[in-house]
């Protein structure tokens, strides 16, 4: 009996992290442009912490770029905020964090979830609701898992479980790795920001990369089926 070919895997997306924002005018004059010119799934916003009232606001002057981009924004932490700030959702650390999360956040809005340092934690935190899993983000002392161990994370992942998988690349040439391993979402921040030929190029750059991991991956995966 034949086998049933398993269908194209769709282009990894990317997953825009913000700088860590204070003052959101510069962001918010340039990031409708770097929008446009990729094809971003979602931004994460990361906020510098202070009173909940101003990072209401700075939330709010961000979500229409975002939005009408055609993006999702989600808040890195502060899940009190999301529903106050017209937020998409947020990014949790860890079991606990997404437990305490998921009642405000659903059924209406997105619970990512990362700081999963056993496949026991990842597939825990699937079976609870989580929208997707993030892999190889640096821990609370900067450490992070092999570029290898992060790149098997995901193949894992993507061939036994249904909610969308994330890698975290730090680089450009990460973004292919994880790409052709099979992220769902490729999350990219720091070196798209300082990339000197600016954001939107640098983003841009890393959307032809993950395309042409793609499909690599893609075509060496229908060459093995036949």
């Amino acid at each position: 009996m034949a086998t049933k070919p398993v269908p194209p895997r769709p282009v990894p997306r990317l997953y825009l992290a913000t700088p860590v924002v204070d003052d959101p005018s510069p962001l918010v004059a340039s990031l409708a442009g770097v929008l446009a010119g990729a094809d971003v799934a979602a931004v994460l916003l990361r906020l510098k912490p202070t009173d909940q009232r101003t990072m209401i606001a700075r939330v709010k002057a961000l979500v229409p770029a975002v939005q009408d981009s055609g993006a999702a924004l989600l808040l890195d932490g502060h899940v009190e905020l999301v529903a106050r700030a017209g937020a998409d959702g947020a990014h949790l650390t860890g079991i606990a964090a997404m437990e305490d999360a998921l009642p405000s956040l659903k059924p209406d809005r997105i619970a990512g979830v990362g700081g999963l340092t056993t496949r026991h934690d990842s597939m825990a935190v699937g079976e609870a609701g989580a929208d997707y899993v993030l892999f190889g983000e640096p821990d609370a002392n900067g450490q992070r898992p092999s570029i290898e161990a992060i790149a098997e994370r995901l193949q894992w992942w993507a061939e036994l479980f249904e909610p969308p998988c994330v890698g975290f690349a730090e680089s450009r040439e990460e973004a292919r790795e994880f790409a052709a391993a099979g992220a769902d979402f490729v999350l990219v921040g720091d070196f798209i920001w300082a990339d000197p030929r600016g954001p939107a190029a640098a983003l841009s750059d890393v959307e032809q990369t993950i395309r042409q991991a793609h499909a690599a991956s893609s075509g060496k995966a229908t060459a093995e089926q036949e």
